[in-house]
């Protein structure tokens, strides 16, 4: 293949998820023995971890691959404290924004666009030589390798020759970021996923009550071609299509009836508040060309930088909202042009490890054992929504270069959350009366389901997944109710504003700590 042109520094972000850390370097690993690279690869983990243990095992995991020859290093807290006091104190002042406060208390996590912006801040002190690097950012409950699906719709292992297609990509074009994209668990919160999961359960219900309950399962072949971001309630916002129903493919392999398949479906329901959509996931498909195109967004779990694009950092990193992404890439797309690309180069994501139906570590989402609640994940979602957005109205009137003034910033924002709030007002009182639906179909007294002895677990798991629904997503749930209290939203506009305001000295501080004495 050639003499390569660049090595590889893989960033891995992780928040206690040792386990899930483990298959995403282990995948690494595996990568390097199919494609053997001549580059430089070594992985930094920044760790942003609570429990010791957790760390403890992280740094165990570095030292390992390590041994078996992928350097690897690990970044905990302490050297991310250590790194920040190291800047002059006003500089770090400046940037409490983009690295959180030095001293932040050990019981709170940073956040995953901190951890990020810290890793790129240990990266910038790395000595230069040899080959130019490239910077990829991955996500922990990723593996790179992908699936693809058979003719006859089962899943298989596919492989692709990252390294090498991104080396060659870099030498051959004036990349400076390259997004690429996830297949397997859709990369956006349940918080937004609601909607189209319930159209979906009601469909195969609908469909499920019609069939004779012993005879031989129908819900098999090949699954249905979605749309993009087809899981996504409010696709449109992004420029999508609204998507339909999609029919449920049942996993169980060898012959069942459709009493096993309703119990298959209902114990993988509550996988969905760890953002597991049972019938919306991409699979790779190998006839898709890997054809390069203009790049709007960043896919935060798999995207790739030069050093000379260690200069854009997360923005607004500190509030921890969802849509860092996207967020960054209207700014890169404004300003970069045709150096912002992205590559048909997925990698696989997994949210939920198989044995515990959960993700290890999920902040914003608490289980606890009366049910699980995403008041965490609404707030992230929702207000992240409205910084996005307006980043869009704001850097059409020249953000964050010309930029305009703090009122116009203010006014820009509020007309932008105004728009949201009837938009997801809408969308609650949508999945409302699904959930009722839901509700009037599960308790159906000529429903099979309602009759049968041996579909007595799948009645259970489906009684406690719509509680848990009913307690996130109804009319009176807490999620809906802060994030639409009128005092709350002006206090989160504020704190917003501020955070844009402040934008333009965060990027002339960043470039500062860029340059160390």
């Amino acid at each position: 293949m050639g003499q390569p042109r660049h090595d590889f520094f893989i960033v891995i972000p992780v928040a206690d998820r040792p386990r899930q850390l483990s298959d995403c370097l282990d995948s690494l690993a595996g990568l390097l023995r199919r494609f053997p690279y001549a580059g430089a690869v070594c992985v930094l983990i920044a760790d942003d971890s609570l429990e010791a243990a957790a760390t403890e095992r992280h740094r165990a995991l570095a030292e390992a691959h390590t041994r078996s020859g992928l350097p690897t290093h690990h970044l905990d807290r302490a050297a991310q404290q250590a790194l920040v006091l190291g800047l002059p104190d006003a500089l770090r002042d400046r940037l409490a924004g983009v690295l959180g406060r030095p001293r932040v208390d050990a019981a709170e996590r940073l956040g995953p666009s901190v951890t990020r912006n810290l890793a790129c801040l240990w990266l910038s002190r790395l000595p230069h030589g040899g080959r130019r690097r490239l910077i990829w950012f991955v996500d922990s409950d990723e593996r790179f390798q992908v699936e693809a699906e058979t003719t006859t719709g089962e899943a298989q292992a596919h492989d692709l020759d990252y390294l090498h297609t991104l080396d060659r990509l870099f030498g051959e074009r004036p990349i400076e970021v390259l997004t690429g994209k996830v297949a397997g668990d859709p990369p956006v919160s349940p918080a937004v996923m609601a909607g189209t999961l319930l159209d979906d359960v009601l469909a195969f219900l609908t469909e499920l009550a019609g069939l004779d309950p012993h005879a031989p399962c129908r819900f098999h072949g090949q699954a249905a071609r979605a749309a993009g971001a087809a899981y996504h309630d409010m696709a449109d916002l992004f420029g999508y299509p609204a998507s339909a129903a999609v029919r449920y493919r049942c996993p169980l392999p060898g012959e069942h009836d459709h009493i096993a398949c309703l119990a298959r479906f209902a114990a993988g329901l509550g996988q969905f508040f760890d953002g597991v959509h049972p019938t919306r996931r991409s699979r790779f498909d190998p006839a898709t060309p890997l054809a390069l195109a203009p790049a709007r967004t960043v896919y935060t779990g798999n995207y790739v930088v030069t050093e000379s694009a260690l200069a854009w950092f997360i923005p607004f990193a500190d509030l921890r909202l969802r849509m860092a992404g996207p967020t960054l890439g209207r700014l890169l797309k404004a300003e970069l042009g045709e150096r912002f690309v992205s590559a048909n180069l997925p990698l696989w994501h997994g949210r939920t490890l198989a044995d515990l139906g959960r993700s290890e570590c999920r902040p914003g989402i608490v289980h606890t054992a009366r049910g699980v609640d995403l008041g965490g994940e609404f707030e992230r979602q929702y207000f992240g929504d409205v910084l996005l957005f307006a980043i869009e109205a704001l850097a059409r009137l020249g953000y964050p270069g010309s930029g305009p003034d703090a009122e116009a910033i203010r006014h820009a924002l509020a007309a932008v959350e105004a728009r949201l709030h009837a938009r997801y007002l809408a969308q609650q009182t949508t999945v409302a009366g699904r959930i009722v639906r839901l509700q009037a179909e599960l308790e159906g007294v000529d429903r099979w389901w309602r009759q049968d002895a041996a579909s007595a677990p799948a009645r259970a798991a489906l009684a406690h997944f719509l509680r848990d629904l009913e307690h996130n997503f109804g009319p009176q749930s807490h999620p809906w109710r802060r994030i639409f209290a009128p005092a709350h939203r002006a206090a989160r506009l504020d704190e917003l504003s501020a955070a844009l305001s402040r934008h333009a000295d965060e990027r002339a501080a960043w470039r500062e700590a860029l340059r160390p004495g």
